[in-house]
């Protein structure tokens, strides 16, 4: 079955409108493999005590230091906060703390992230397949997420490292789609054959479209012109828009397009040089007169002979 073209843009029209369904839909199992990643912790486990080391702990000792010292000698904190270069908050609870352990375990335990409300949604996207971080950081913004793209790239850095998959199939687009339904089906892969099969069981339109545009390449294959109106009966008797302005346009010269699928002979030929007579006069647009128009037509057909 050649291409059909008039009717492969109704197919396509179709096609577009119901594109949602050309995936795959969800497999069950990715609500398990969420839950899996809701239950396990890919976040370390904060330490315990104090930390001892670093650059920060080390200046909050200085600093905890400094102020107790200012503190004995009966400084006010004020006085204290212009002398040492630190906000009065910073000093008084400085000065409430016995211990500058105090203040540094609470640095780094029960801390959140700005991530953590987003993480589920993260989860169940990594489970369905979408493992690109750039992809999952523009999905969390539009849903609120304000941080940046770095916190959710080693996030996904996890999930690669402890959730690795195969990657998914993709989804087929909507010109695949359209020349699976426009092609004989010998002509498909098994592949092609099996995901088309899979589609047309999804989207009743798509399915119904299918067997008309087949109908209707068996009437121009074994030239069954006079089962035209049947066919066009049936096409208007279905809820297929796209494919009702094809034979609305069949019907503007209905007895043409019946002798074209009924008889032997082919305006092809013609229609042939019309198409090579436009494609040399816009090669040469703006560049020649009609006499080289004439000339170039000439040398083309004679070419030919």
């Amino acid at each position: 079955m050649a291409h059909l073209v008039e009717p492969g843009e109704a197919v396509e029209k179709t096609v577009v409108q119901h594109r949602a369904l050309l995936r795959e839909p969800h497999d069950p199992s990715t609500t398990r493999v969420a839950a899996d990643m809701e239950n396990t912790n890919l976040e370390p486990s904060p330490p315990t005590g104090p930390r001892t080391t670093g650059r920060l702990s080390d200046r909050v000792r200085e600093q905890h230091t400094a102020v107790h010292a200012l503190l004995d000698q009966g400084v006010g904190l004020r006085a204290i906060a212009r002398q040492l270069g630190l906000a009065r908050n910073t000093v008084r609870r400085f000065a409430n703390a016995a211990d500058p352990d105090e203040l540094l375990v609470g640095r780094w335990t029960g801390r959140t992230s700005i991530l953590d409300p987003h993480k589920p949604y993260l989860h169940q996207r990594w489970a369905e397949g979408c493992t690109v971080a750039r992809r999952l950081f523009e999905e969390a913004r539009e849903r609120g997420y304000t941080g940046g793209e770095s916190v959710v790239k080693k996030y996904v850095a996890k999930l690669r490292e402890n959730f690795p998959h195969d990657p998914p199939r993709k989804a087929p687009s909507v010109r695949d789609v359209t020349s699976w339904l426009t092609r004989h089906p010998d002509r498909l892969t098994d592949d092609q054959a099996q995901q088309l099969k899979a589609i047309l069981t999804r989207c009743p339109a798509l399915d119904r479209i299918s067997h008309h545009v087949h109908a209707f390449a068996e009437l121009m294959n074994d030239r069954q012109g006079k089962h035209l109106a049947q066919w066009i009966d049936s096409v208007q008797g279905d809820d297929l828009p796209a494919l009702h302005t094809f034979v609305t346009g069949l019907g503007q010269d209905l007895d043409a397009v019946v002798a074209g699928l009924s008889l032997r002979y082919s305006s092809g030929a013609v229609e042939g040089h019309n198409n090579k007579i436009k494609m040399l006069k816009r090669q040469m647009f703006g560049r020649a007169n009609f006499d080289l128009l004439r000339k170039r037509v000439l040398l083309a057909a004679r070419g030919r002979s």
